[in-house]
């Protein structure tokens, strides 16, 4: 990163974070807590266009029960959104899944299969239990088994998620079990998400192992042997909070304060000589200015916003940035009464591959998954709709969607009791699509905001979709720019974060800089 010419100037400055969703809220998060613990003058102000925090992280209380309108948790094998919570205090108010009920399974002619123990997202960690499961023909075991043969691929080269999958373990291994995995996860057909950005590290295994069977098999010795050297509560691979998500989201807030503004849309922003203006729209700051000077701008937004406001510093950044598209996604909850349907309900949810044409992809068994999601005589289930190819269902009204999707976990579950209530979230902008070549259009993006100096970009559009990827966005983004206004030595001066230094995360050039 270039620093400014009057970096080690002693005069305080400001950073403007725009948009407050994870992403922006850890950003300003860690711009005051870095600036704070090493003495630098600086102040920090977070713009929201809508009325709430937090973006897609949403809980909703209703008659006992907790709905998650966005994500339900965040993964531990990442630290960064776990280091952040043990920071904001709310390490009591973690808790893992339900011991009992870490099975999932897949849909599989009509029917619920659990899938083998060992699979991880592209395929097996051991091969006994997937041939001894009834999801693959013996064919399609025989082929998933080659993979301990077949040669290395080309080192480097992108591939889109369907391509790695057919090469290593063959048709139906992609079909019954990688797809509805990765679909449920990252909202793209797998024939066109990057395996470079979504799922690296079979690339690298593959590389390293030649067998992708053999690499997980080591991987997975590598996890036992640190989670039994492990001191302290083990919550499993998601963790989500007592009173849901938005307890993160508050515990950000509230370590803001007034420093973060909602309802302030930023219309332009505006470089002037080495400070930045960001203008808000009128109609929507009534009671504050118009515009925010700043000395350094973190724009947290999803990638078209980002490129509206870049367009005029930045045009071949802001041009690959509109080539980022987003996935849709609707949520559908509903609550029975337990007595009904209890004995239906197994393990913490399914998937539902294309080929069994669902209109769902996947459900959560949200009050089996964890506790405190419903009273003790109800149980909640959450499902997912298609937005890529069901543009029919995503066009029914609240209570036809509902509907439709309690009819497919009749027909799945046997669950014939009508439902307490059901509610319907729907997201326009799920997540972004990690198409093939990603990684190479964000290196091109990060060049050209590198140059212009105390402006980052972060968020999930970049690399990585889940919380914990944000949350070290966020944090590089921070870093980025106290190191502009401030000179990288005075920035790393007195660093005692314990969330990660920039060393830990990656490049700490721009936040879309790092590797997952």
């Amino acid at each position: 990163m270039r620093s400014n010419s009057d970096n080690h100037a002693t005069a305080s400055k400001r950073i403007a974070i725009i948009g407050g969703g994870i992403s922006g809220l850890a950003a300003a998060f860690f711009a005051r807590e870095h600036t704070a613990r090493r003495g630098l003058p600086a102040e920090v102000v977070l713009l929201e266009e809508q009325p709430r925090l937090g973006g897609v992280i949403e809980t909703i209380c209703r008659d006992d029960f907790l709905i998650e309108c966005g994500p339900d948790s965040f993964i531990t094998e990442k630290p960064w959104a776990l280091a952040l919570t043990r920071e904001l205090g709310l390490e009591s108010e973690m808790i893992g899944t339900r011991e009992q009920n870490r099975r999932a399974y897949v849909v599989c002619r009509g029917r619920l299969a659990e899938i083998p123990p060992g699979f991880f997202m592209l395929g097996p960690t051991r091969l006994g239990p997937l041939v001894q499961s009834s999801i693959l023909s013996p064919l399609g075991k025989l082929r998933a088994g080659l993979d301990l043969l077949l040669p290395r691929g080309r080192a480097g080269a992108d591939e889109s998620v369907a391509s790695f999958v057919l090469r290593r373990f063959g048709r139906e291994t992609l079909d019954r079990l990688a797809q509805p995995l990765t679909s449920a996860v990252y909202g793209v057909a797998p024939d066109r998400l990057s395996v470079k950005a979504a799922a690296p590290r079979f690339l690298e295994l593959e590389q390293r192992y030649r067998s992708v069977i053999l690499g997980l098999r080591a991987l997975a010795r590598a996890r036992a042997t640190t989670t039994n050297h492990a001191s302290g509560a083990r919550l499993g691979l998601f963790v989500s909070f007592r009173r849901g998500m938005t307890t993160l989201v508050e515990a950000l807030a509230r370590s803001l304060g007034e420093r973060a503004l909602v309802r302030a849309r930023a219309n332009a922003l505006v470089k002037d000589g080495l400070r930045w203006r960001v203008e808000l729209s009128a109609s929507t700051r009534s009671n504050a200015e118009q515009t925010i000077v700043a000395d350094g701008v973190i724009i947290a937004t999803q990638a078209p916003e980002a490129a509206r406001l870049t367009m005029p510093h930045a045009p071949k950044a802001a041009r690959l940035l509109e080539e980022i598209t987003y996935s849709r996604s609707t949520l559908v909850t509903l609550a029975y009464p337990a007595a009904d349907v209890a004995a239906r309900l197994h393990g913490s949810g399914f998937v539902v591959p294309r080929i069994e044409g669902r209109r769902i992809i996947a459900c959560t068994f949200s009050s089996l998954k964890f506790p405190g999601r419903a009273p003790t005589n109800c149980v909640l289930v959450r499902a997912s709709v298609d937005g890529q190819t069901g543009a029919g269902t995503m066009a029914l009204g609240d209570a036809e969607l509902g509907e439709a999707v309690r009819a497919e976990l009749e027909n799945l579950l046997g669950l014939r009791a009508a439902p307490l209530f059901c509610h319907v979230q729907r997201h326009n902008r799920a997540m972004p699509e990690y198409v093939v070549g990603h990684l190479e259009r964000v290196d091109a993006i990060q060049r050209e905001i590198e140059a212009i100096g105390a402006l980052e970009l972060c968020g999930a559009a970049y690399r990585g979709i889940g919380i914990a990827d944000c949350v070290r966005s966020g944090e590089i983004a921070a870093q980025g720019v106290i190191d502009y206004l401030f000179g990288r030595d005075a920035a790393a001066s007195g660093s005692d974060s314990r969330l990660g230094t920039a060393d830990e995360a990656g490049s700490a050039k721009t936040a879309i800089g790092g590797t997952r």
